[in-house]
C-alpha cells in the first residue's frame, strides 16, 4: 500500500499537467515522465518536444523521442543504470535521466550531458549502437568525478602516462574522437581516451562497467593501463566500499 501511494504521488507530481514541476527540478523544458519504477530511484524522463537550453557556445539541444523509439532501447538503458544502487546514486547526485535523440552541445554531437547541480543526465538513445552501453557508464562517471574531484587528481593520473605525453586542452580540441578499442593499447583504450585525463578515466570506467573481462585481459599486457585501472577502482571504492564493478 505504501509503495502504491508513493508511486501515485510521483505520477501526480510528474504528470504532463505538472510540466512546470519537472522544469523546476531539471531546468529542461518539454519533458514528461517515462518511468518511475526503477528500484534505485532513477526517474526516467523523455523529451516530448525538442529542447534547447543554455546560451551560445554552451547550449545543449536535443530532439523529442517517441514511445516506440524508447521501447526499443529502454531494457538496455535500465539494465545498465540498475548496476548502480540508490546509495551510490545519491552520493554522486544523480536522480533524473532524460531520454532524447540527436543530442548536441554547441552543435557537436555527444552521447550524453551530465548536470551535477540539477542531478540530471541527458542521454541520446540514438547514439552509435556499437558504443551505446559504454556511453551510459562513461557519462555517469563524469557525475562521479564532479562529486569527488579530490579523488581523481589529474596530476597523479598523468604520472601513469609515458614521459612526454600530453593531453589536449579539451575533449573537442582534437580530432581524436574514435571510440573503437585500440589494437595496441599502450596505456589508452581508445583514441578518445587520449583527449583529456577526465575522458581517459571515463573510458576506463565504461569498460569496467560494461566490458570488464575484456579490460582485465588487456591490462595483463599493459602496465600503464593496469595502474590506471587500479587507481580508478580504488577511488570508486573510497566513495562506496560496497561498489560492484560489472
Amino acid at each position: 500500500m505504501r509503495l502504491f501511494l508513493i508511486t501515485f504521488l510521483f505520477l501526480k507530481v510528474f504528470s504532463p499537467a505538472y510540466a512546470n514541476t519537472i522544469y523546476y527540478l531539471t531546468k529542461i523544458p518539454n519533458l514528461e515522465i517515462h518511468d518511475l519504477t526503477a528500484s534505485n530511484g532513477i526517474k526516467y524522463l523523455k523529451a516530448e518536444k525538442s529542447f534547447k537550453v543554455g546560451f551560445r557556445e554552451n547550449n545543449v539541444q536535443c530532439n523529442n523521442v517517441s514511445e516506440n523509439e524508447i521501447k526499443n532501447k529502454f531494457d538496455v538503458i535500465k539494465k545498465n543504470f540498475n548496476k548502480y544502487d540508490k546509495n551510490f546514486l545519491e552520493k554522486i547526485n544523480l536522480r533524473y535521466v532524460v531520454l532524447c535523440k540527436n543530442l548536441k552541445v554547441a552543435e557537436i554531437k555527444t552521447a550524453g550531458v551530465p548536470n551535477h547541480d540539477m542531478k540530471t543526465l541527458i542521454m541520446d538513445i540514438k547514439f552509435d549502437e556499437r558504443y551505446f552501453e559504454r556511453s551510459m557508464h562513461h557519462e555517469l562517471f563524469h557525475m562521479v568525478e564532479e562529486s569527488y574531484k579530490d579523488l581523481f587528481s589529474y596530476k597523479e593520473w598523468e604520472k601513469f602516462n609515458s614521459p612526454g605525453f600530453k593531453y589536449a586542452k579539451c575533449s573537442t580540441c582534437t580530432n581524436k574522437l574514435d571510440l573503437s578499442l585500440i589494437n595496441n593499447t599502450k596505456g589508452f583504450l581508445t583514441e578518445y581516451s587520449m583527449t583529456t585525463a577526465s575522458e581517459d578515466m571515463a573510458e576506463i570506467f565504461s569498460f569496467l562497467m560494461s566490458e570488464k573481462q575484456k579490460l582485465e585481459n588487456i591490462v595483463l599486457n599493459d602496465p600503464m593501463l593496469n595502474k590506471k585501472t587500479i587507481f580508478l577502482k580504488n577511488a570508486i571504492l573510497k566513495i562506496d566500499n560496497n561498489f560492484k564493478f560489472n
